[in-house]
């Protein structure tokens, strides 16, 4: 049975304070576990900054999962998450700190290290199979009915 995760961010959605916010989903096998729709505690500067959140988030959430499903008996080496930013996905595989990216707050590094100790994969997924975009934002009826069934 394969523990899988989807995080997704909008960027700056919220009109007032400009914030942004997370989503994500969490699978064993094909059926949905955990879910989440939350909105991030500081304002991000870039969408990258913005999936990088939610993709810590999202690995925290996986890890937990992990820890209990593992006092069951199941054993899961590298967890996949899916996410359709390839400039998160890079920034979370290399430990090379960017002039763009060194205002990020150090607790959302934490992704960083799972990624460095194979306890998670990322994978690049297009938006179109984002299952994790129905948490951050209104989406087209097209879009809704495509994504909710694949959710269970």
């Amino acid at each position: 049975m394969a523990l899988t995760a989807y995080a997704d961010a909008d960027h700056a959605g919220f009109q007032d304070t400009r914030r942004s916010t997370s989503g994500s989903a969490q699978f064993l096998g094909d059926k949905l576990v955990s879910w989440s729709s939350k909105k991030q505690q500081s304002t991000s500067i870039s969408i990258t900054e913005a999936e990088y959140i939610a993709m810590s988030g999202c690995c925290a959430q996986i890890l937990w999962m992990r820890s209990q499903l593992t006092n069951y008996g199941f054993d899961f080496n590298k967890i996949p998450m899916y996410c359709d930013n390839r400039s998160t996905i890079a920034l979370c595989c290399n430990n090379v700190q960017y002039s763009r990216s060194k205002h990020i707050d150090i607790r959302h590094h934490f992704i960083r290290e799972q990624v460095e100790r194979g306890v998670v994969e990322l994978y690049f997924v297009t938006t179109d199979y984002q299952l994790a975009d129905i948490f951050t934002k209104a989406l087209p009826r097209q879009r809704f009915k495509f994504i909710l069934p694949r959710l269970g």
